[in-house]
């Protein structure tokens, strides 16, 4: 049986398992040249289907190459919110074992997917004390706006909202509302999709709000879900704005599967899907 390929469609090409494509030369290159590229920048945006290991592995490889490249780097995960990075920091500081920190940042209340999926990124980054940064809103914020809207949010939950909130971005409102259409395709009130839209722009300006708050003279990996990065129009070109700092992106997509060469600076081809962890997994 001939192996699966990753078709890109905006390109009529398929590609093997393994392989990374450049947006700019629409070509295959080695990880030796994706590293050359990724050391000229300071933010990099590894993206992933939360549930696929061969894309947390990436993300692992990405992050071990680097640290080599540049002890100084931190890691962006939307998998924390900001106001667990006092135990974030101690986490790097390798002064909490996995067991105290999976209880302090309530894991499986929060982020909720099995936490082995990422525990070799979190060991590695407490091996070598390099500092994970919590870039996400408090996980129940979204949802509210979603339901209510923004100006109906608690005081207490708005002290948690980016200084920017940028709902003009017309290509990320159509992008949206497609996905809004596939997951309601019931919903009749136009209010319904703004207040969707609204919580989506919230969760990306934050997320980008705490990159650049965050950002220091070396680098940043920004580990976040593949719709954030996607197009760049949520997280990496909102983060441009408040940096200026130069960024990549990439975009681990599963062979077997359909992307767009458009999606990123680079996609990378994962072996397909049949491994792919439960939703959560509670010890």
């Amino acid at each position: 049986m001939a192996p699966k390929k990753l078709r890109l469609t905006d390109i009529s090409q398929s590609f093997e398992a393994d392989t990374i494509i450049s947006q700019k030369t629409k070509q295959p290159i080695s990880f030796k040249d994706l590293m050359a590229d990724l050391k000229s920048v300071r933010v990099i945006y590894v993206g992933e289907n939360h549930t696929d290991p061969a894309h947390h592995a990436v993300q692992l490889k990405i992050l071990q190459a680097l640290f080599q490249q540049n002890a100084d780097i931190s890691i962006g995960m939307e998998m924390f919110d900001h106001s667990y990075q006092h135990i974030l920091e101690k986490w790097s500081a390798g002064s909490l074992d996995q067991k105290s920190f999976l209880k302090k940042t309530h894991w499986y209340a929060n982020w909720k997917f099995d936490f082995n999926l990422y525990k070799n990124i979190l060991d590695y980054a407490q091996k070598n004390h390099i500092r994970v940064v919590g870039i996400n809103i408090p996980f129940h914020i979204p949802r509210k706006i979603s339901i209510g809207g923004i100006e109906n949010l608690l005081e207490d939950d708005k002290k948690h909202l980016p200084e920017k909130i940028d709902t003009s971005i017309s290509a990320h409102r159509a992008y949206l509302e497609e996905i809004f259409k596939d997951h309601y395709p019931h919903a009749q009130d136009p209010e319904a999709f703004e207040n969707f839209y609204a919580a989506q722009c919230v969760w990306e300006d934050t997320m980008a709000e705490a990159i650049a708050r965050n950002l220091t003279k070396g680098q940043m990996l920004v580990i976040a879900g593949n719709g954030h990065i996607r197009y760049k129009y949520g997280i990496p070109q909102r983060a441009f704005e408040r940096t200026t700092a130069a960024f990549r992106t990439i975009f681990p997509a599963p062979a077997g599967m359909e992307a767009q060469l458009s999606y990123a600076d680079y996609i990378w081809v994962t072996a397909g899907d049949k491994k792919k962890a439960p939703r959560a997994q509670h010890p």
